[in-house]
């Protein structure tokens, strides 16, 4: 659709400078997805573009869409979202497994004391009493 108010080497340059943001492309500018990006990637002034009605038109209904993230910054969200889960999902495990380390300790320390009980009673049970030797009657 082309706007009477712009020229359409104009549009054509808006459209292809809206293709390579939204693709994640820039040539000219930092990639947000900005108006002032837009205009900066077509290489026309901001006053230029705000005439290109058209252009906008689709530039905000992709905006109002799909939101004004770039696909770079759409997979770095999506990376951390991620990572924030493997994250909880290594914190359950490491509170489970201190869990289990102080049971296994507790069970250690009192199998530990039952030992030193059991020794001592074999200790005292098992003591030899050496009889003096007598001789031999042949």
């Amino acid at each position: 659709m082309t706007d009477t108010t712009t020229s359409a080497k104009t549009e054509n340059k808006l459209r292809a400078a809206m293709d390579r943001l939204l693709t994640g492309k820039p040539q000219h500018s930092d990639g947000r997805l900005t108006k002032n990006n837009l205009a900066l990637e077509a290489g026309v002034s901001p006053a230029t573009m705000f005439r290109a009605k058209a252009v906008l038109a689709d530039w905000d209904a992709h905006i109002d869409t799909h939101g004004s993230r770039t696909p770079g910054e759409a997979r770095r969200d999506a990376d951390i979202d991620d990572l924030r889960r493997q994250l909880a999902a290594v914190k359950r495990e490491i509170t489970e497994l201190n869990r289990r380390l102080t049971a296994a300790t507790t069970v250690i320390a009192s199998l530990h004391h039952d030992n030193q009980i059991l020794r001592a009673e074999d200790e005292a049970a098992s003591t030899v009493v050496v009889f003096p030797s007598q001789p031999r009657t042949s």
